[in-house]
């Protein structure tokens, strides 16, 4: 009798098993919320390294979230897509915000990549420029003139008592740039580290002025619309904290951040020596100079707000407030 009813309980108990998939079942985990990032340019760039890293490493999916980027065109047009509501989150420099503001375009940066700038001016090793004052007359070739590291280039000539009417720039997009000044077609070039480790590897030997020692501009930032920060701070956070994250294996160590990096971008493994040379650059060059990693002060948003009026690059300021908050840095 005793054997029948554990037969019994047993036959009942697989039943249980059965409609609830297992006798430890547990609560289906919710599902990851989904954020589109519009990144400034191609998704291949090593510019882009922290986010791709983050990607990789299960960074962005241990916070929670699915995310998808995809590609616009240059910080200014992310900007506007952001503040049209076309996308949760995406990437200019941290200049960006005061450029779009006053024409009623709603963004903030809500972390900036580095204490330094992303531009660094180089020209030939052999030409006999010594400063910047040396470019009057030459051509210099740039990404674009709608993006935000060709202000830059003008603050960092007018540090030094230089307009655009002084030389000869050029837009040639992001992958001529430093394929021209290898060539010797170009003067100089306004290059973030990508093309300056690629100018490197096909043969050129450089003189390099970074832009933060002349002109108090920065270097990529996040940026989210007013209303994304009203309404899903939450999904700012998570990004930014991955992003951080993904930032700071660089920092640690460019050298096996750029093996894992050709992993999470195959396009590039062919030239590993040439990432862990860039990766190095943007530890130096970009990365440097922040007390606590993301973070922004007033100082240098009212520097370079005061220099884009007085240059009529903006017609009017926007209060620091409005331009970027540290809300979302860990």
């Amino acid at each position: 009798m005793i054997t029948r009813i554990f037969q019994m309980v047993a036959r009942v108990m697989g039943l249980v098993v059965v409609l609830t998939g297992g006798s430890h079942a547990q609560t289906p985990a919710p599902a990851s919320e989904k954020v589109l990032y519009l990144l400034p340019s191609l998704a291949t760039l090593p510019a882009f390294a922290p986010f791709m890293l983050a990607q990789y490493k299960g960074y962005y999916k241990n916070e929670g979230l699915e995310v998808e980027f995809q590609t616009g065109k240059g910080g200014t047009d992310v900007a506007k897509q952001l503040g049209a509501g076309n996308g949760d989150l995406g990437g200019g420099v941290g200049d960006t915000s005061i450029l779009v503001r006053p024409n009623g375009i709603p963004v903030k940066a809500v972390a900036v990549l580095g204490g330094r700038s992303l531009l660094t001016i180089a020209v030939h090793e052999d030409s006999g420029i010594q400063d910047l004052k040396g470019l009057k007359g030459k051509t210099i070739v740039v990404w674009s003139l709608q993006d935000t590291t060709y202000y830059s280039l003008l603050g960092t000539l007018a540090a030094v008592g230089m307009t655009k009417d002084d030389v000869n720039i050029q837009s040639v997009g992001p992958v001529n740039v430093w394929k021209l000044f290898v060539a010797r077609q170009a003067d100089a070039m306004g290059a973030v580290p990508d093309w300056l480790a690629s100018a490197e590897a096909a043969g050129a030997k450089m003189k390099m002025f970074p832009a933060h020692d002349f002109f108090p501009n920065m270097p990529q930032a996040i940026i989210a619309s007013d209303k994304m920060i009203a309404t899903k701070p939450d999904i700012i956070r998570k990004f930014v904290r991955a992003t951080l994250k993904g930032m700071k294996d660089i920092i640690d160590n460019p050298e096996v951040a750029a093996e894992e990096y050709v992993k999470a971008v195959p396009a590039n493994a062919e030239r590993l020596q040439e990432m862990k040379r860039t990766l190095r650059l943007y530890t130096t060059l970009v990365y440097a100079g922040q007390k606590r990693i993301g973070e922004m002060d007033d100082e240098r948003f009212a520097k370079l707000q005061d220099y884009y009026l007085a240059e009529k690059i903006i017609d009017k300021k926007s209060d620091v407030k409005d331009l970027y908050t540290n809300d979302f840095i860990p």
